[in-house]
């Protein structure tokens, strides 16, 4: 940790989230010195032409190399607008900060082959804030022979666990994953499949919209049976846990492979809706077998459609958001790269292995001085 400065015994961070969905990033300042405490939260939406250029980067083309690292830099300046704006709102000094989590945002997702790419310049983000980063959270994940994902089952287990309920958390992102909480026994969890990526994916494509406000268009469509058990066949949902995805499989590409031109939009995104919902659901049922209850965080949370549809997909649990277990759902994550900041800092495990299928706990994170 050579180089590292902080402020003398200072228990804030900065946790940065950018995920599947592309929209922009969740920037919150947590108090760790006992329970987690959510200080201050901004969210700040990325630049059109920056999201255009960040979906270009999912699949290669020419010169990828040169334009991802000038979005990296691109990315930084938003990460640190969001971190300055934060700060301000909050009344906090920059120099009370002691490191800034920061997940970067995903480009590729490859752990069958050992890799994982996110973008971000933590250098960059150091320099434009003064503040120490913590990034690179997957790689050492990867590197054990894990899948580096999902990382927030850690915090999930520490702090919404319980020893006396069986309880599951659903992040409702892009990608939709879970953790299965039992009162006694291993923590797991794994990615269940599209959450949000591709009700954005198909909304943008037929009106041009960035997201389907509360579920609107999908409520007024029905699912059509044939279409959905296509989808649900694909082979990611039969595999077993550890497992992991993104927009490397599941995007616009993959769904018009199954012919969806040939039936109603609104039916498509009923179909799609309820895609992520059973698939939710099938996970939870196959492998948190007793969970009674289950918590939904994540900008899904405001898809009303997909909740219901996640609710019908539970019968007999009880599903509610995380804020009844105090902390507000848009910001459970950026909150976890908070944390796994911490832990880095501190020399303690960030992963789980009986989540991402690594060899044993490591250490996660590459630290960059303020």
């Amino acid at each position: 940790m050579s180089g590292f400065k902080s402020s003398a015994r200072s228990e804030l961070y900065v946790g940065l989230m950018s995920g599947t969905s592309l929209d922009g990033v969740d920037a919150a300042l947590v108090d760790l010195r006992d329970r987690p405490r959510l200080l201050g939260a901004v969210y700040l939406p990325y630049p059109k032409a920056l999201k255009t250029s960040l979906l270009a980067l999912h699949v290669p083309s020419r010169d990828e190399l040169d334009r991802a690292s000038l979005v990296g830099i691109r990315l930084a300046r938003v990460y640190a607008a969001a971190v300055r704006r934060l700060l301000r709102r909050s009344r906090v000094a920059s120099r009370s900060v002691r490191a800034i989590g920061c997940h970067g945002q995903t480009v590729r997702h490859q752990p069958a082959a050992g890799y994982t790419v996110q973008i971000g310049n933590p250098s960059w983000l150091a320099e434009f804030t003064g503040i120490p980063v913590v990034a690179d959270f997957r790689s050492r994940d990867l590197a054990a022979g894990g899948q580096g994902a999902p990382l927030v089952p850690a915090f999930h287990a520490a702090v919404f666990g319980d020893p006396s309920v069986h309880r599951v958390i659903v992040n409702l992102g892009g990608i939709a994953n879970l953790t299965d909480l039992p009162s006694q026994g291993k923590v797991t969890g794994f990615d269940t499949g599209p959450g949000n990526v591709l009700l954005d994916a198909w909304i943008a494509a037929k009106l041009g919209r960035a997201y389907d406000r509360a579920g609107a268009l999908a409520s007024r469509g029905r699912p059509d049976e044939g279409l959905l058990k296509a989808l649900l066949d694909d082979a990611y949902f039969r595999r077993s846990p550890p497992k992991s995805t993104g927009r490397d499989r599941f995007n616009l590409d993959w769904l018009r492979s199954f012919g969806v031109a040939r039936y109603r939009m609104e039916n498509v995104q009923a179909t799609l809706a309820e895609l992520s919902a059973r698939s939710i659901g099938r996970a939870i049922s196959k492998s948190c077998p007793g969970a009674t209850e289950v918590y939904l965080c994540g900008g899904g949370t405001r898809n009303r459609d997909l909740v219901r549809r996640i609710a019908q997909a539970l019968p007999g649990v009880l599903l509610a958001t995380t804020a009844r277990l105090g902390i507000h759902p848009d910001w459970v994550e950026a909150m976890a790269f908070a944390w796994l900041a911490r832990r880095r800092l501190e020399g303690a495990p960030g992963n789980l292995s009986g989540v991402t299928g690594a060899r044993g706990p490591r250490i996660l994170g590459g630290i960059y001085a303020g």
